[in-house]
């Protein structure tokens, strides 16, 4: 039942009568109000603005508020506990006097100890504790925003157990401000983002990554702070085995059964390298560590019938290898010859055998059906027992991967010739009902593979003379046609097909031999259409449930999203 508006009033007048006299004044004299309650209504209206930010603090309220908060218990005084946080949040939203005088008054303290106080989470009233814990963590990231000096007063409260509680719960009001601390900490700082790591630290954060894993997020604080920690630094398979239902030693067996968890976590990484393939930088230790992954994951081919959707599945295995497939594919896009790049990671996967795995997969996979139309209709060849796709897109992002790795790098090249790999990719250049745009992605590998490699192309003209290739109708349907110099037996320049709407992967290159077209969907808006950067092929990451969101971030690391950017220059003051 709840309370009557008389009930009230009188908790609020014995309230009022129990508080010093010195504090409630400066509150009754900044707002000319009668009541604690509407005194403190006002100056959070007056704090939402620079002026009024400002103004406060040369009449010293922030102190008094801290004071105020010390003498309200929960939950007799919940909603005045409220209000006071909510000002003291308001007030630290980009004002330097005011957070300068949080960290003096023993700020972090004071609203630690209210918010980690057990109450909060066993009343039964509990959205109301939640509230109240999501404003005393606002609070404590506005402060965060001020500087180093700040970060490191808050960093050494934040890493306590009892911040681990507040981590448990499983609430995004309360992860959202949670990450935005801990990113504010890191984000400069290399030793926080080495102690937020640590055997201690990763108590905290993993508790942080289940929450998120069942509840979602509202802000990007989390992906940014596995960014920093999974993608920058060498800290992913720390992070990942401690996802694990059991101790993993940071191996991963042939057969290992994934979480929940750790596939949420390799779809965020997922999304931020596809996000950020322009700016983002990458460890040397990430990409070698996802492709152990991907080969301790290739375990559910053996256990998977036709596919009936897209990533994400109900398959924690399955959405596994998928995101660690998809992770591959776009860090292969990268250039190799940007020059801030100290190390060229597709050389560094070629040497744990990358190449060889994806030609193995296609090579075991069932061939795209109009390839098995065409293979039954010739009685000397049997498909015999074949793996089928775990996921719809399955077979475009291993054409992918391996069109990626063969572009302008002669090594990749020569290697899938010799791993008679050829054929394997001109049977990708078909439409397939179950992997959107592989036609493209087939097209796109082709043309890295024979650009400038006269010995790849003369595989090509003996596959045509054999009729491997022009016996296969779809492909001259979408104008990939073999024109062979009877003299050189070396490739030419094929006629140009004439459909009405087609996607052109252009001849980018002076020297190129090959050039290939095919039509393209009639949805030419698609998001999840090919598109081609720096040269490299990569794919726009899209999800139907949620819009997509670009987080462009600068070489220092910061921000350009709007609402995060608007809260790094004066914090969180209007919600």
């Amino acid at each position: 039942m709840l309370p009557s508006l008389d009930s009230k009033m009188d908790v609020i007048t014995s309230l009022e009568d129990s508080i010093p006299a010195s504090i409630l004044q400066p509150f009754f004299s900044a707002t000319n109000s009668s009541t604690l309650n509407k005194s403190l209504e006002n100056l959070i209206e007056s704090a939402k603005t620079t002026d009024g930010r400002s103004n406060l603090a040369s009449k010293n309220i922030l102190p008094t508020a801290l004071q105020l908060c010390k003498l309200l218990s929960y939950p007799s005084s919940s909603d005045t506990l409220l209000l006071s946080l909510k000002l003291i949040r308001n007030l630290c939203a980009g004002e330097s006097r005011n957070q300068n005088s949080f960290i003096q008054e023993n700020g972090v303290d004071v609203v630690s100890n209210i918010i980690i106080s057990k109450d909060f989470i066993s009343d039964s009233n509990y959205d109301i504790g939640i509230v109240i814990i999501r404003m005393g963590l606002q609070v404590l990231a506005n402060v965060s925003l001020a500087g180093k000096e700040q970060q490191v007063v808050i960093w050494n409260c934040v890493c306590s157990l009892e911040f681990v509680e507040i981590a448990k719960v499983r609430r995004k009001d309360t992860c959202d401000p949670l990450c935005m601390i801990i990113y504010a900490c890191i984000e400069e700082n290399q030793e926080l983002v080495d102690k937020l790591c640590s055997d201690h630290g990763l108590t905290l954060l993993v508790e942080i990554i289940q929450t998120a894993s069942e509840v979602g997020f509202g802000e990007d604080w989390l992906k940014l702070i596995l960014s920093r920690t999974c993608i920058e630094e060498s800290y992913f398979t720390p992070i990942f085995s401690k996802l694990s239902n059991t101790p993993t030693n940071h191996t991963f067996p042939k057969e290992h059964t994934f979480t929940k968890d750790q596939s949420f976590l390799l779809s965020i990484l997922s999304q931020m390298i596809n996000e950020q393939i322009e700016h983002i930088k990458v460890s040397k230790f990430f990409p070698s560590d996802v492709f152990k992954i991907l080969k301790s994951s290739l375990h559910v081919l053996n256990h998977i019938s036709p596919p009936k959707s897209p990533l994400p599945t109900d398959s924690n295995n399955i959405n596994t290898l998928g995101y660690s497939l998809c992770i591959l594919r776009d860090i292969c896009a990268f250039d190799p010859l940007k020059k801030d790049s100290s190390i060229d990671m597709v050389d560094q996967l070629l040497s744990l055998g990358l190449i060889e795995t994806f030609l193995d997969l296609l090579r075991d996979l069932e061939p795209p059906l109009i390839i098995r139309k065409s293979i039954k209709d010739d009685v000397n060849q049997d498909t015999g027992d074949k793996l089928f796709c775990p996921y719809k897109g399955f077979r475009s992002d291993v054409v992918a991967v391996i069109g990626n790795c063969a572009y302008k790098r002669r090594r990749v090249q020569d290697l899938v010739r010799e791993k008679d790999g050829i054929l394997l990719m001109l049977q990708c250049c078909v439409t397939d009902d179950e992997n959107m745009f592989l036609r493209e992605w087939g097209v796109w590998g082709m043309r890295n593979l024979l650009e400038g490699n006269v010995e790849n192309q003369r595989v090509v003209s003996e596959l045509e003379m054999q009729g491997s290739v022009n016996n296969l109708p779809e492909l001259a349907s979408i104008g990939l046609r073999v024109d062979v110099d009877q003299v050189t037996r070396l490739i030419q320049n094929p006629t140009r097909c004439t459909h009405n709407k087609r996607f052109m992967i252009r001849n980018m290159f002076s020297n190129a031999h090959v050039q290939f077209v095919a039509s393209m969907k009639e949805d030419t808006n698609n998001k999840n259409f090919p598109s081609l950067v720096n040269g490299r092929l990569i794919m726009a990451w899209y999800s139907e449930s949620e819009p997509k969101k670009k987080l462009k971030r600068k070489s220092n690391r910061k921000t350009n999203i709007d609402k995060q950017t608007r809260i790094n220059q004066r914090g969180l003051c209007n919600h």
